[in-house]
């Protein structure tokens, strides 16, 4: 019983070791990583938040409130100071590192060594968490840490046939969670779960088993969704927010389902599916011929080494990052197979977290697909993996645990590899230049290479010299900090201008700039972005100029001030003419 006991200690120990160092992982990230762009998108909306301006109903707003009204909220706590918000994805980092570690002890109750194998694959989550790769606030972190408390919330409600009553309420109520934080993620989340438990509770009903805790889990379910529809309503309106949250998003970032399906088709999953077919044979022959159990482990191994052996065949970093994200499909598959082989020896509550977890995935590669969408997912890979391995029928102890051991190892490997090249951050310049930081105190803790951050500063002190804070701006495309470093409030509708949330035209952007008082325009030369977003610059720009003048000239930003009223409709073609 004591060794029990010291053993457990032993495995919180080791796992909040692994947490410790997934949160640092998050701090040194920081300390020289900062993608504007995306941060900017964050933080400036959760700072106009945090001022009272309401999204769906005052300005255009395609994504889930939920990130942002967490960081809105943790700016009117502690104030504009841009570490409070590193230390909050540290926080969550740590914390999706202990809730896989806690699904991973039960999706492998039934595996040999189950704590150790356990440990053993959470340790690659201490670079692959979900802020691992990217590491500033973002929705599609969020949504899988709730995704997280989520599943463990459910497997214990699935492999407990009475338990807490509050219990079951509050998982029903959460469950509700990660469709407000991400709402392809976290709707596919929702509807496979729902699914999973009507099944239950059918099969609980044809057993005439207790059926309490079902009702109570759905009535936090319906009680929390309504809560949400009458937030929604009341704040925003639910027209508003349908137009937006679904309507307007599919249309900018629905892909086509050749896209959703290609990750499938590459001719390196069928390879590895055959190399794994062959160790599954070798494994079951190896019951009669120990001897060939090893054969069959390297067989089985083949897949996850390849991408560490490609660390030493190409020094190009996509191409090595490209070999640890494809085998996605190959888990997916194996994943799908494995949940039919073992449905008629399983009961079907030891199927709920893997089926929740494959429809979670596939959700979230409605956004960027395989190779955009991943960084975020990689506890659930984690979590498939324990579930194969526990899925198969091993020969020996050792043979298991061997594999786990190689697949960790590896992912532990290629994974440094992949953060520390930051490949998936490769639509940013990161990379050139000299470490630089702010000197503002809202941006403390702020760092990255080039000369960004320093131009920056630079424009800050010009306006807060130069333009009256009353007076409206138009900040062009809007990859800066700008309101959320200045304190000043947005007067435009839209801060950020890409495909994806900007629903206007130039002539609409001329049209709103001028209904909604925007004295002064700032438009960025070079961009941390590979790629300008703005669509249809070159109109949009000429239309502005038709009622902006230059008045100055900063390292890296133009400013403009509008036109007099003279100047303006001469400029119209609608100025006064002399009588005859």
């Amino acid at each position: 019983m004591n060794g029990t006991r010291v053993g457990r200690w032993t495995d919180w120990l080791i796992a909040l070791g692994v947490a410790v160092a997934s949160a640092a992982i998050v701090i040194w990230q920081n300390s020289h990583v900062a993608v504007l762009w995306d941060l900017s998108y964050i933080l400036e909306n959760s700072y106009r938040m945090s001022l009272g301006q309401i999204p769906y109903r005052d300005f255009p707003f395609p994504y889930a409130p939920l990130t942002f009204l967490t960081q809105a909220a943790l700016i009117k706590l502690t104030g504009r100071v841009f570490f409070h918000h590193v230390i909050y994805c540290a926080v969550v980092n740590g914390l999706s590192v202990l809730l896989t570690w806690r699904i991973l002890l039960r999706i492998l109750h039934a595996a040999p060594n189950k704590r150790l194998v356990a440990l053993v694959l959470t340790t690659p989550l201490a670079v692959l968490s979900v802020y691992g790769i990217f590491p500033h606030p973002f929705y599609d972190c969020d949504c899988t840490f709730v995704v997280l408390v989520c599943l463990l919330l459910l497997s214990r409600f699935a492999s407990v046939r009475a338990g807490s009553l509050l219990e079951s309420f509050f998982a029903g109520a959460l469950l509700i969670i990660p469709f407000f934080t991400k709402q392809n993620t976290g709707g596919a989340c929702l509807i496979s779960a729902v699914g999973c438990l009507v099944l239950l509770f059918l099969i609980d009903i044809y057993s005439r088993r207790k059926i309490t805790k079902y009702i109570v889990l759905f009535a936090g379910l319906i009680t929390s969704l309504c809560v949400a529809i009458l937030l929604l309503h009341h704040f925003a309106g639910l027209d508003n927010y349908y137009r937006w949250v679904f309507r307007f998003a599919a249309q900018r970032r629905m892909p086509a389902f050749a896209d959703m399906i290609g990750m499938y088709k590459n001719t390196g999953t069928v390879w590895w599916l055959l190399l794994v077919a062959v160790g599954l044979v070798l494994m079951w022959l190896s019951r009669r011929n120990r001897q060939i159990a090893w054969l069959s482990m390297l067989f089985l191994s083949i897949p996850f080494v390849w991408p560490v052996i490609y660390l030493v065949l190409d020094n190009d970093a996509s191409e090595r990052a490209e070999r640890l994200v494809n085998l996605w499909p190959l888990v997916l598959i194996l994943s799908l197979v494995a949940i039919v082989a073992v449905v008629r020896r399983r009961s079907v509550a030891d199927l709920f977290v893997p089926v929740i977890v494959v429809a979670t995935v596939h959700g979230a590669f409605l956004s960027q697909q395989l190779w955009g969408s991943t960084y975020a997912l990689w506890p659930l890979f984690v979590i498939l993996i324990a579930f194969i391995i526990s899925a198969v029928s091993w020969g020996s102890t050792s043979s298991a645990f061997a594999l786990t051991s190689v697949i960790s190892i590896c992912l532990l490997i290629a994974g440094a590899l992949y953060v520390r090249s930051h490949e998936r951050l490769d639509y940013a310049d990161l990379d050139d230049g000299d470490l630089t930081h702010s000197s503002n105190p809202a941006l403390k803790g702020m760092a990255t290479r080039g000369s960004w951050l320093t131009d920056f500063d630079e424009l800050v002190a010009y306006t807060d010299k130069e333009i009256p804070r009353e007076d409206g701006i138009l900040f062009l495309p809007g990859e800066d900090l700008f309101y959320y470093t200045t304190g000043r409030r947005p007067q435009f509708p839209v801060l950020m201008f890409d495909h994806t949330v900007n629903p206007y035209t130039p002539q609409e952007i001329v049209d709103t700039a001028r209904e909604t008082n925007i004295n002064w325009l700032i438009v960025k030369n070079d961009l941390q972005l590979e790629e300008d977003p703005i669509e249809r610059k070159d109109e949009l720009m000429n239309l502005l100029m038709q009622q902006f003048e230059s008045v100055d000239s900063l390292n890296n930003y133009e400013i403009y001030k509008r036109k007099s009223a003279d100047e303006d409709g001469d400029a119209d073609g609608d100025g006064d003419e002399e009588a005859p």
